[in-house]
C-alpha cells in the first residue's frame, strides 16, 4: 500500500509503508510444492569445494570425500532401470548396498551446506533430484497423497532429507514407509538429523536412533558422523540485543520490502495458516521486523515458530526484534523436553538473522 506514512513523532521515511506478514494468507498448489523441493536460496551455491573443514575435525573432511564419491556413483540409468528396456514387465530387483547416507551431528556443523552439495554434485536434471526438509515431505505427502507421493517421487535419482525428526512417531512410520517404496523402486536417500542438545559428546546417538526408528531401512544408510562446534557461533560476535520498538519501527518504514509485525499477533495469525505455506508467506519479504518478542505461550505455537524460523533462514530473510531476546522464547521445560533439539535450531538460526538485520537499523 503506497503511503506517506511516518513513524509517530516523527516526520515521514518512506514512500511505502511495511508489508505485514499477519495480511497474508497464500495459497499453494501442490506441483509448486513439488517444484520447489530444491536447496534453499542460502544453499544455492554451496558446492563441496565451498565447505571449509575444521583442522581439529578430521570426521569434516572425511565427509566430503565420501559424499563426493557417493554422488559420482549415482551417474548413470536410475538404480532401478528406469529409462531402460520399458518392455519388460518383470519388477526391478531391489538395489543391495548401501543407497543412502546419513549425516550424523551437532548443530551448525555444515549438514545442511553437505547435503545441498551432494545434490548439486549428483549429476542428474534438477527433476530428477528432490531436496526438502522433513517437515516439507510430510506436507507433500499430505498434499499430494500417499500413492501420488511415491508415483512422484519413483523417478528421481536422489531425495535428500533434511533435518528427519526422530520426536513424532506417526510422522516417522510415514515418511518411513514412504522411504521403503522408494528404495524399492531405486531412489538413492540421504538424510540429516541433530543429535540432542543433552547427548552431545556420546558418539553416534543420533544415528542409533535414526535406524532404530527407520527400521526396515536401516541396511540402506551409511551414518556419516560430522564432528564439530556450531559454525554458526565460530568466531563470530554474540547476537545484538533487542531493539527498541520505535528503532524497529523506523527500520521497516526505510527498509524496502521489508514486513512489521507485533509478535503475539504474528504467533495468533501462524495458527491459521497451513506450515507448508510458511515459505510462500515470505515470497518477496526483504526483513521481517518484529515487536514485543516474548516468551511463546504454549508448544504448539512454539512449533509453528520453528517451521517459520526455518523457511526465514533458508531464504535468508533478517530478523529485527524487539523485546526478549531470542534465546528467551522458550521455557525451560520446553528445552528440556522432546521437542527441545527443534527449539535449539531454532534459537541458533534466529540469533543468526538477527546478526544479519544489524545494519538495517540507523546508527
Amino acid at each position: 500500500m503506497s503511503s506517506s506514512t511516518a513513524v509517530p513523532g516523527q516526520s515521514p521515511i518512506a514512500e511505502t509503508a511495511p508489508q505485514s506478514l499477519c495480511a497474508l494468507e497464500p495459497r499453494v498448489p501442490a506441483d509448486r510444492l513439488v517444484a520447489e523441493m530444491v536447496p534453499p536460496p542460502r544453499f544455492d551455491a554451496v558446492r563441496f569445494d565451498t565447505y571449509v573443514p575444521d583442522p581439529d575435525r578430521p570426521s569434516q573432511t572425511e565427509a566430503v570425500k565420501v559424499l563426493a564419491e557417493f554422488a559420482g556413483g549415482l551417474g548413470g540409468a536410475h538404480a532401478s532401470g528406469a529409462g531402460k528396456r520399458k518392455w519388460f514387465n518383470k519388477k526391478p530387483a531391489p538395489p543391495t548396498g548401501p543407497r543412502g547416507v546419513y549425516l550424523d551431528g551437532g548443530y551448525g556443523v555444515g549438514k545442511t551446506h553437505l547435503l545441498a552439495s551432494l545434490w548439486h554434485a549428483t549429476p542428474a536434471a534438477p527433476s530428477l533430484k528432490a531436496f526438502g526438509t522433513f517437515v516439507e515431505l510430510t506436507n507433500l505427502v499430505g498434499a499430494l497423497g500417499f500413492q501420488q507421493t511415491v508415483q512422484t517421487l519413483s523417478g528421481h535419482r536422489l531425495l535428500c532429507i533434511d533435518e528427519f525428526e526422530l520426536d513424532d512417531p506417526g510422522d516417522t512410520v510415514l515418511v518411513s514407509s514412504l522411504l521403503s517404496r522408494l528404495v524399492e523402486a531405486g531412489v538413492a536417500l540421504a538424510a540429516t538429523s541433530n543429535t540432542l542438545p543433552g547427548k552431545l559428546g556420546e558418539g553416534r546417538f543420533a544415528s542409533a536412533d535414526f535406524l532404530r526408528e527407520i527400521q526396515g531401512l536401516s541396511s540402506h544408510f551409511r551414518p556419516l558422523r560430522i564432528d564439530g562446534e556450531d559454525y554458526r557461533h565460530r568466531g563470530l560476535p554474540e547476537a545484538p540485543p533487542p531493539y527498541s520498538d520505535e528503532q524497529v519501527t523506523r527500520a521497516a518504514y526505510a527498509t524496502p520490502g521489508a514486513a512489521l509485525d507485533d509478535f503475539p499477533g504474528l504467533l495468533d495469525h501462524l495458527a491459521r495458516v497451513h506450515p507448508s505455506r510458511y515459505g510462500a508467506l515470505t515470497d518477496g519479504i526483504t526483513a521481517v521486523c518484529l515487536t514485543d518478542v516474548q516468551p511463546v505461550p504454549d508448544q504448539s505455537t512454539a512449533l509453528r515458530l520453528v517451521v517459520l524460523a526455518d523457511r526465514l533462514y533458508d531464504r535468508e530473510v533478517p530478523v529485527l526484534a524487539s523485546g526478549r531476546p531470542f534465546d528467551q522464547l522458550f521455557s525451560d521445560e520446553m528445552l528440556n523436553g522432546g521437542y527441545r533439539k527443534k527449539y535449539f535450531r531454532a534459537i541458533s538460526r534466529l540469533t543468526a538473522l538477527a546478526r544479519d538485520a544489524k545494519g538495517l537499523v540507523a546508527q
